[in-house]
């Protein structure tokens, strides 16, 4: 599935090269004359093989291609990078290497593997909301996701004037479950303004990325939180009932208080196909309690006997809807990942 392959020793170069980049900030090469000396910034965005870098020193923003040698690369990324010295706007500047990542949330791609969505994000805010449909198979993909790149997440359930009462009543019911396992929730409206306040105390100092389906709002919280911003917004569509694509690439952008958020585009499905079945039960830590007492080691927690998840379940110890889920993402990943790629830890078949 890898593009243009490199050979061992190729990457060991680059590997070496990029260690020598990160000890200086002063290294000109020769074939790059045009640049000037080395300088350290932050990925405000991605487009193709070019990327927007704010630079730390004066928080100047610069469009830089990027070095051929440097992979998947992603707003919220620290790099080197050299501005162009004979472009006074700073453009055409060159990304050198890539400085090391604290997270990363990721996500498949039938084309390119793994693609990076964020880096360096230090809170996850999950949005839903009941247009398009609410929905706990989507936050627990978001969730599990979470969990793999180590970062805490909160459910956000925005356009909350939306809900009727039943509505209303019956998604907190979910959001209590959710709540008894550990993941904090938050009711939100960008029209009433009930629970910006408390979004607001969330993000305070995290660089925080905003995540769901297309339509859920992402785009109007950023307005709201930053009116400057300007982001894209759009309604859902009246013959799908499906959100429509406004944001096409992450972007990142600044508050005060050391505060950073990041728009990510809208999907309608959050692969996990990347990930063992085993990486995927961390995201259900009232599992995790039960498995301990499952009379098989591998047990697939759904027909096998003395199945302790199962009895769980029955006993209403844990949410039928999350066991449903579980099953649902295992054989989704089964169903969905490429001919070409195989689970972590083994070797990848040949196309």
């Amino acid at each position: 599935m890898a593009k243009n392959k490199i050979t061992a020793r190729q990457a060991r170069n680059i590997k070496a090269r990029h260690e020598r980049l990160l000890k200086t900030t002063e290294e000109q090469l020769p074939d790059d004359s045009s640049l000037g000396p080395l300088l350290e910034g932050t990925v405000i965005s991605r487009y193709g093989k070019q990327a927007d870098v704010e630079n730390d020193a004066d928080l100047s923003v610069h469009r830089c291609y990027i070095r051929r040698t440097v992979e998947g690369l992603t707003t919220g990324d620290r790099v080197l990078f050299r501005i162009s010295i004979k472009d006074a706007a700073g453009q055409n500047g060159l990304v050198e290497t890539l400085k090391p990542r604290a997270s990363l949330l990721s996500r498949p791609d039938y084309y390119d593997g793994v693609k990076p969505v964020a880096a360096n994000i230090t809170r996850i805010l999950i949005v839903s909301t009941s247009q398009p449909e609410f929905s706990t198979n989507i936050i627990d993909r978001y969730l599990i996701a979470c969990i793999h790149c180590g970062v805490k997440p909160v459910i956000i359930v925005n356009k909350s004037d939306l809900f009727t009462p039943e509505e209303r009543e019956k998604t907190g019911i979910i959001l209590e479950t959710y709540r008894k396992i550990g993941y904090e929730s938050l009711w939100i409206s960008t029209k009433t303004g009930e629970g910006i306040d408390g979004l607001r105390e969330i993000i305070k100092g995290e660089t925080t990325i905003l995540v769901g389906q297309s339509g859920v709002g992402k785009s109007s919280i950023i307005n709201m939180i930053i009116p400057e911003a300007n982001a894209s917004t759009n309604s859902i569509s009246d013959i799908s009932g499906l959100g429509q694509h406004t944001t096409t690439s992450s972007r990142l952008y600044h508050l005060p208080d050391n505060t950073t958020i990041i728009d990510s585009p809208g999907i309608r499905e959050f692969g996990l196909w990347h990930l063992s079945p085993e990486e995927v039960i961390k995201g259900y830590p009232e599992f995790l309690e039960k498995t301990p007492y499952c009379k098989f080691r591998d047990c697939k927690h759904l027909n096998d006997p003395g199945c302790a998840v199962v009895e769980a379940v029955k006993n209403s110890e844990i949410a039928e809807f999350r066991f449903n889920n579980y099953h649902r993402i295992i054989e989704s990943m089964q169903q969905n990942a490429p001919s070409s790629f195989s689970s972590p830890g083994k070797k990848t078949r040949k196309q």
